[in-house]
């Protein structure tokens, strides 16, 4: 497979994903006082919503289990559907994400929609109408420029990670991850999906990471590309699954890696490309592509797998399309429902 030169939107993504774990610390640092006070709501009221679209819902997706692991009744929702086929909101904390702050259904529900306790927001804008809107977590380091969503994501979950510092989770094993460089080596599992017309990205606890690369494996490559949950994945798709597709694990050390590793053996033993984007600390999986990242579980997982996973979305895509990173049917913010 030749390598095609790399573009000057392709270039811009790798820029914003080399500064995205020294914006996620400073992020943590600065969040604090909105951080507290999220908590502080949510000590009240047991219970959390997670609201937003595309890649910020990919976010909320991811951080659910971690909020339930702190204790807190918490669920993901696009925003979208919230609008039409509303969950009951009271009595509920609501986190409101948008990276721009001026996604369309976000200002829609707060004009129609939003009750006037427990409402917070999560951008990477603080001029933007969302922080005018709602106590906001705000992200370091500005805008995400490139089309699309990467340091935006890992930033994101680093907010998130402040709230749940506040609700005494402990960071260590995070902070541990974001003060090394990534290493990352993603030449195999790109040239492995060569021929693929489709990827399908899984995992279990990390299944919200998988949707986020799934998105931006859609967006960058214009491929089919979709998440499917491990257990979803096992009843009934399986029948996909052949040379033209390509499948993605996240693999990370907690109480679901044993049920990955079993799906990823059963998927070694078809004729679909496999890749396992692994941080489990165990051994290769027969059969796969092996992406080693740092061995982690729950929320330090999510910042070890993100950087390399990233990467590997941009340079498949790259070697699909010209252009990569030009958006030809939509923008950045989606402005209209």
């Amino acid at each position: 497979m030749n390598k095609k030169p790399e573009t000057e939107a392709q270039l811009a993504i790798y820029n914003e994903m080399a500064r995205q774990f020294k914006d996620s610390k400073a992020s943590i640092d600065g969040a604090k006082e909105p951080a507290e006070k999220i908590a502080a709501s949510l000590r009240q009221t047991g219970r959390l919503l997670l609201l937003g679209m595309g890649g910020s819902h990919a976010v909320g997706r991811a951080l659910e289990p971690l909020y339930r692991a702190s204790g807190i009744d918490a669920i993901a929702v696009p925003l979208s559907e919230q609008l039409g086929q509303p969950l009951p909101v009271d009595g509920r904390t609501i986190i409101v994400t948008s990276q721009s702050g001026e996604s369309a259904e976000v200002l829609r529900w707060f004009r129609d929609c939003a009750p006037k306790d427990h409402v917070f927001g999560l951008t990477m804008e603080p001029n933007s109408s969302l922080a005018g809107l709602a106590p906001c977590l705000v992200g370091a380091g500005g805008s995400e420029i490139p089309f699309a969503a990467t340091r935006s994501l890992t930033v994101s979950a680093a907010l998130h990670a402040a709230v749940l510092g506040a609700l005494g989770q402990d960071l260590e094993d995070l902070f541990a991850i974001l003060q090394g460089e990534p290493s990352i080596a993603i030449d195999e599992a790109v040239k492995a999906l060569g021929d693929v017309n489709t990827v399908v990205t899984s995992s279990r606890q990390l299944q919200g990471v998988a949707e986020a690369i799934a998105l931006g494996l859609t967006e960058l490559s214009r491929l089919p590309c979709f998440g499917l949950e491990g257990g979803q994945f096992r009843h009934g798709p399986v029948e996909m699954l052949g040379v033209s597709v390509g499948v993605v694990l996240f693999r990370a050390r907690d109480e679901t890696c044993d049920l990955v590793t079993g799906f990823a053996e059963f998927v070694a033993e078809t004729s679909s490309p496999l890749v396992v984007f692994d941080a489990s600390g165990k051994e290769p999986i027969k059969g796969a592509i092996t992406v080693s990242c740092p061995s982690a579980q729950g929320l330090a997982a999510i910042f070890s797998v993100l950087p390399a996973a990233q990467r590997f979305m941009v340079d498949f895509a790259a070697s699909r399309v010209e252009n990569v990173g030009t958006p030809l049917r939509c923008t950045k913010v989606t402005r209209v429902e």
